[in-house]
Formats: C-alpha cells, structure tokens, sequence
C-alpha cells in the first residue's frame, strides 16, 4: 500500500509538471437547457453531461514498427448529466441530445494513440430516434446546437491489436469559437450565454472493443456513416479484424473549460498510465508472496 501511495503521488507530480501550468479550471454549476429555452428554465450542471455511444475505428498502417494512422466514425445519447439518473427527456419534454464524432489521428500498436483533427457536433432531437436508422442511427436529426473542433492530442492506449486496452480511457479535447454554440442551451452560473464566448470540451470515455455488433449498428454507423464498404457491408457478416478495423462501445463525461485552459500534453497521460502499471504490477507481487 506505501509503494501504491508512493507510486499515486509521483504521478501527481509528474501530471502537476507534464500538464499546463496555467490552465484554465473546469466549468462547474453551469447551466444547460436541453430545449433551448434559456437560462431560467435550465439546469445546473455540476460538473459533466453523460455520454454512451459506439464507434467505428479504420486503422492504417504507416511503418514496419507498427505505427498507423487512424479514423473514428462514432454516434452518441446524452441523456443526463453528472449521472444522477434524472432522463434530460423527462424533465424536458423534446430535449433528447445526441451527437456525432469524427476524428483522425495516429498512433503505435501496443502502445499509445493521439487524434490530430476532428469534428464534434450535438444535436437537439426532439423527437428521440436515437438507434434508428433515421440519418446516421438517429444521432445526426434535429437542430444542431453546438460544434466543437478536436485538437491535437488526447488518445489513450492500445493493444497490440490496436483496439484499446480493456475499459481503456480515452481522452478528446476540442474547441468551439464564438457563435459555434446556438444561443439559449450553454450558460455560465451566473446567466451569461456561451454562444457568446470561446469555450473548451474535454471528454473521457471508456471504450471497449465489441465483437458482435448488432446488424443495426453495423448498417447505420459502419456502412452509411463511415463509408465502409468491406464485411458487413457487402453481403458478408461483419467481423473485426486485428490491426485493420473494429467496432467499439464506450461511455463517459463531456465537460466544459475556460478557454484559457491549456490542453494536457499526451506525455502526462502516458505517465499517468506508466504508474498505475507500475502500481498494479506492485500489488500483484505482494499478493504473490502472501
């Protein structure tokens, strides 16, 4: 347990190092109204929105030392925030949330993976069709409220695969200048509207690999969202393949930061990962010798 504490703290300070110094902190108890019906009749967010979704990954390899090159076609709901179980749906009749994600990036197998580039867009679908097969599986209908752009870095880790270690996180940091987010949904506490200001998105998510994705994702996200034309698309069963393609499913936290807020370099997060390898690898020899 020491050598865990020990192990927790060194990575504290290597983030404190690695990381920005002068970032900007994360937005809490601002304000969110799902309908676009203003600051008054909206609610407070302590922290994040609740994402689930699924994801196509394309991986192309670029080297002999296994590097590639990577392209993420995924859809997700967000039905709530700060996981206290109360449905945006519920409270606000018409204010179903979902969103498409588009990136690229690139990466090592068995190793880590950063995005280079990307699209965030949610949408303020009032009829709730979500994992239909309207548009891309129902994510892309409605109004569109807000359009982040992804930057460089974020990523996590991945196996030598190339699908993410198992429940590996998985970071995206993104942008909106102002006027990318319509007016009467994204508030500061204090009534100020976000349409107005630059703002910054951090999303974490879980991802794990799925094997058997339903003939449904397989046709709305695989083969009309991403543009694939191989299994799955073309009269054969869909399966994935090592090192080529994969199906994912994950869920997380979409969060919002000052625009001042640096974003962390990939380095502090490979250090983050390095000590609770390291941690894990303590334990179990402890547990050996027991």
């Amino acid at each position: 347990m020491k050598l865990f504490k020990k192990l927790i703290c060194a990575t504290a300070v290597a983030l404190s190092t690695a990381g920005a110094a002068n970032a900007g902190p994360v937005l809490n108890n601002w304000v969110f109204n799902p309908t676009g019906g203003g600051f008054a009749n909206g609610q407070v967010i302590n922290e994040y929105l609740d994402v689930n979704g699924n994801a196509f990954i394309q991986l192309n390899a670029t080297g002999t030392d296994g590097s590639f090159s990577f392209r993420e076609t995924a859809v997700y709901n967000i039905r709530q925030a700060d996981s206290n179980g109360q449905s945006f749906s519920t409270r606000f009749p018409g204010g179903n949330i979902t969103a498409t994600f588009e990136a690229v990036g690139t990466g090592t197998l068995g190793g880590a993976f950063e995005f280079t580039g990307g699209t965030i867009r949610m949408y303020q679908n009032p009829t709730n069709r979500y994992a239909s097969t309207d548009g891309y599986y129902g994510a892309n209908l409605g109004e569109m409220i807000a359009e982040f752009n992804v930057l460089a870095g974020g990523g996590g880790m991945v196996n030598a695969n190339g699908s993410p270690v198992n429940n590996g996180q998985v970071s995206v940091f993104a942008s909106a200048e102002p006027g990318k987010l319509d007016p009467g949904y994204f508030f500061r506490g204090n009534g100020d509207d976000l349409s107005e200001e630059s703002i910054l998105s951090f999303a974490f998510t879980n991802a794990n690999t799925i094997g058997r994705p339903s003939t449904r994702q397989v046709s709305e996200i695989v083969c009309e969202f991403a543009g694939f034309t191989g299994n799955g698309c073309n009269g054969s069963t869909y399966r994935n393949r090592n090192n080529e393609y994969f199906f994912i499913g994950g869920n997380g936290q979409f969060k919002l930061a000052e625009a001042d807020a640096e974003v962390p370099e990939p380095g502090s997060l490979a250090l983050f990962a390095v000590a609770m390898l390291g941690a894990g690898v303590a334990v179990r020899r402890r547990n050996n010798k027991a």
